[in-house]
């Protein structure tokens, strides 16, 4: 099986009604047009497993690349996800700092979007799937399902503050577990922040596959020495500001 380069007009997007009462939906959807072939698919009518899809991206995924997908079908978040890595691209210049920081954009945007589903589209199939995997990751946690369910009730109040709650804590903690050369340090790493609201999800996300990433990264390559300068303060802005999603819509999008 080969793969072929497509373009987002190639490719059926999936889910997709479910956002419409998300305005930044469009603008993100616009980014990813722009980016013309940025996909890679296999033949029309064929299927790559969804684990292997998830492989190879894990792989070979850099910023400005091609996403491999597992069909000529993409899903509405997966648009979005794609859209703020680009941005994330090309607003920071690159160095370990951006790549977290493009990782923990995209990722805690996951739990913005569930604050803003639940209770407008019940049926959406990323609600369905999300909330499942991090109840799974958060009952792993020691999180019950009543516990869970109140955490769930704040997103939906407030999905703005989730979204900044999480990515800080996403880039914090992978930030905090760079430096550790052994289980003992990676746990006293992960140890500071089990205070953190939303520490049951952290390990919902691939944070391990961030730092892997970045340790290999920050070895082969030679970045000025001021060019994590960019990063941690758009880290700072967005810490600071009483909106983050905001905040990124009128710095990044506009």
């Amino acid at each position: 099986m080969g793969l072929f380069r497509a373009s987002l007009e190639d490719l059926e997007i999936e889910d997709e009604p479910s956002f419409r009462h998300v305005a930044l939906y469009e603008d993100l959807k616009r980014v990813v047009s722009a980016m013309g072939q940025t996909f890679l698919v296999p033949p029309e009518g064929e299927w790559l497993g969804w684990d292997r899809a998830v492989l190879l991206n894990l792989l070979f995924w850099e910023p400005g690349t091609t996403d491999v997908l597992s069909s000529r079908c993409i899903d509405a978040d997966v648009v979005m996800h794609v859209a703020w890595h680009e941005l994330a691209n090309r607003n920071l210049p690159a160095c370990v700092e951006a790549h977290l920081l493009g990782e923990s954009i995209a990722s805690a945007f996951d739990l913005y979007l569930i604050g803003r589903l639940l209770g407008h589209s019940p049926s959406s199939t990323f609600l369905e799937s999300q909330v499942v995997r991090m109840s799974e990751a958060a009952s792993d946690e020691g999180l019950d399902e009543d516990a869970f369910q109140t955490l769930l009730t704040g997103v939906s109040k407030e999905p703005e503050r989730a979204f900044e709650l999480l990515r800080e804590l996403l880039f914090d903690a992978s930030r905090a577990l760079l430096p550790a050369a052994t289980p003992e340090q990676g746990l006293r790493a992960l140890e500071a922040f089990d205070d953190h609201p939303y520490r049951p999800l952290l390990h919902h996300y691939e944070i391990s596959s961030w730092v892997m990433r970045s340790r290999i990264d920050a070895a082969k390559s030679q970045w000025p020495a001021d060019a994590s300068k960019r990063a941690l303060e758009v880290d700072e802005a967005l810490r600071s500001t009483g909106d983050a999603v905001a905040w990124l819509e009128r710095t990044w999008l506009r």
